[in-house]
């Protein structure tokens, strides 16, 4: 799925404040580094979802890596997985340049069924619909 790199930074008094490097305006603290972790993943969770709602682009992540020395302080978060998943068909369907109207067809579904899917707050599609997917857009989107 879809992961956001976020600086985490000491605050002067204590606990941590955490700003995602794609997203600067989504910013969150928390008393500890696992507890500024999940306010991370709950922060972005709702900034995409809003983003989305608002038809504002969604950027795509930064490539980093956790164990890259240069990037001290910054952790990767992964949104919470309904929204990753609509997120990110999303972002590939627009990359393989499909309208949503495209890929309800291949997919031999109606249209409306087919936006939900992308819509994350309402994505919860079934392993039916996941197996449909990957053979429209020639990838994997769920590993066993």
């Amino acid at each position: 799925m879809i992961a956001y790199p976020a600086k985490f930074e000491k605050a002067d008094e204590g606990g941590y404040v955490v700003q995602f490097i794609d997203i600067p305006s989504c910013v969150t603290e928390g008393d500890t580094l696992e507890e500024a972790k999940a306010m991370a993943k709950e922060a972005l969770s709702g900034v995409l979802a809003s983003m989305d709602s608002r038809k504002i682009k969604i950027p795509l992540p930064t490539k980093t890596t956790e164990d890259n020395p240069s990037f001290d302080g910054i952790y990767l978060i992964e949104p919470d997985l309904k929204i990753a998943f609509a997120i990110s068909l999303k972002q590939e369907r627009e990359r393989q340049g499909f309208t949503q109207k495209e890929v309800a067809e291949r997919m031999h579904v109606n249209w409306a069924f087919y936006q939900r899917i992308e819509n994350p707050r309402k994505s919860n599609p079934t392993l039916t619909t996941i197996a449909k997917l990957e053979s429209v857009f020639s990838r994997r989107f769920l590993a066993l």
